[in-house]
């Protein structure tokens, strides 16, 4: 009897994607905390591998704090922060010598994220995987999805699940799921604007959205959106969007503590920073530095290097947003729709202020550049929720989190 299958709904680029393992520029087995779930650690415990057997007594260690089925034990790293299992030309010990079967359930999966909607998967993949980036990111047409069949695969770890037609989200932001995501797509493919003014109109719009949640005022969500994609078609909104104000002093300060702020909780991804200190170099932020000094640095290095290549290459950071937008399920969230739209705008404004300053560092950019700081940046950001966590809470608590503030961050 044939297998059972299920639908799966993927961005494009999935179908193309396989580890490249020993290939890998940034092995996903360095730098950072491996968990371990249940069922692998108690096959752990039962290897009797002459040379792998001592390892995994001494490395598998059980979280004794808040322990869960899938979060049940973790891989200690070595001082260098390398996975103790990772083998001098970069390849796993355990996938080697007992199969992929004894992988844990982190490993087995990465870089793949598995959501399901409506009892339908959907997987892509986390940007900090540098293989996942070049094929998510690099194509010129716009991303697209597929819906195909799997067959099913009990070890997969879903990590959100939305049933739009349940009765617990009649009146919830989640009943109108594929409505928000579609139109959120939709703006960000608009490529008759460049990229920042669709980041703002997609932050007017989620503004709109967050009234009609908070008043449960749901029956005009259907009014507001045909109303934007008026406003789109038309273009009534590009001479507001002109009349903006550049403040990218305040755009360098917010986003320069931001980064120190992650840097206090330790960085060991050598490969970012590089890049930070290629950015820090490029708009010369050094001691003794003026901020008048640096900003003539940092309004230099987005006229005269940045700008040129993003107008040519907008649709990396356009695919970075749109699959940011579907791995996460935005703008459903903990934070509310515009606090995701937050998020979404923090994490364009970062990498966007990295770039900056390595395209006056290398007085240009490459495709290759752009890569590395987004795949470094993805491993060292995205995967840090203590620090997005922490990143809200500061521009909440500094009552920048309004529109205006997120334009400041968007617009150069």
């Amino acid at each position: 009897m044939a297998e059972k299958e299920k639908a799966l709904l993927i961005p494009q680029y999935m179908h193309h994607f396989q580890c490249i393992g020993s290939a890998c520029e940034d092995s996903c087995c360095v730098g950072w905390r491996v968990n371990v779930d249940e069922e692998t650690y108690k096959k752990y415990r039962k290897v009797t591998h002459s040379d792998l057997q001592p390892i995994l007594s001494k490395q598998v260690t059980r979280n004794r704090s808040n322990p869960s089925a899938t979060n049940f034990a973790k891989i200690k790293m070595l001082a260098d922060s390398r996975c103790p299992f990772l083998t001098a030309d970069m390849l796993c010990t355990i996938h080697k010598n007992l199969g992929e079967n004894y992988l844990s359930l982190t490993c087995a999966t990465y870089p793949r994220t598995t959501n399901q909607v409506n009892r339908v998967m959907e997987r892509s993949a986390t940007m900090s995987c540098p293989e996942a980036a070049r094929l998510a990111l690099l194509p010129k047409e716009v991303m697209e999805f597929d819906q195909v069949l799997e067959q099913i695969d009990n070890r997969k770890v879903i990590a959100k699940v939305i049933e739009t037609d349940s009765i617990k989200v009649s009146k919830k932001a989640e009943r109108y799921f594929w409505e928000l995501r579609i139109f959120t797509i939709q703006i960000l493919q608009e490529r008759t604007y460049p990229l920042w003014q669709r980041l703002i109109v997609l932050g007017l719009f989620m503004g709109k959205v967050q009234e009609i949640v908070e008043s449960k005022q749901f029956e005009q969500l259907e009014s507001v959106t045909q109303n934007y994609m008026t406003f789109l078609t038309d273009g009534s909104l590009k001479q507001l969007m002109s009349e903006i104000p550049d403040q990218t002093t305040i755009q360098m300060r917010v986003l320069k503590e931001l980064v120190d702020e992650r840097l206090t909780q330790g960085v060991n991804n050598q490969r970012y920073l590089q890049c930070l200190n290629q950015t820090l170099q490029g708009i010369e932020y050094k001691q003794g530095a003026t901020y008048t000094a640096v900003m003539e640095c940092y309004n230099d290095a987005y006229q005269k290097y940045y700008q040129p290549y993003i107008d040519e290459n907008a649709h990396i950071l356009e695919n970075y947003l749109v699959n940011y937008v579907f791995r996460n399920m935005f703008p459903l969230g903990e934070r509310g729709v515009f606090g995701e739209y937050m998020m979404l705008v923090i994490h364009f404004s970062m990498i966007k202020l990295h770039l900056i300053g390595m395209a006056r560092y290398h007085k240009g950019l490459t495709d290759e550049q752009v890569l590395k700081l987004i795949q470094s940046f993805a491993k060292t950001v995205e995967h840090n929720s203590a620090y997005l966590r922490k990143v809200y809470s500061l521009l909440a608590q500094n009552s920048f989190d309004t529109m205006a503030h997120m334009s400041i961050l968007i617009k150069n």
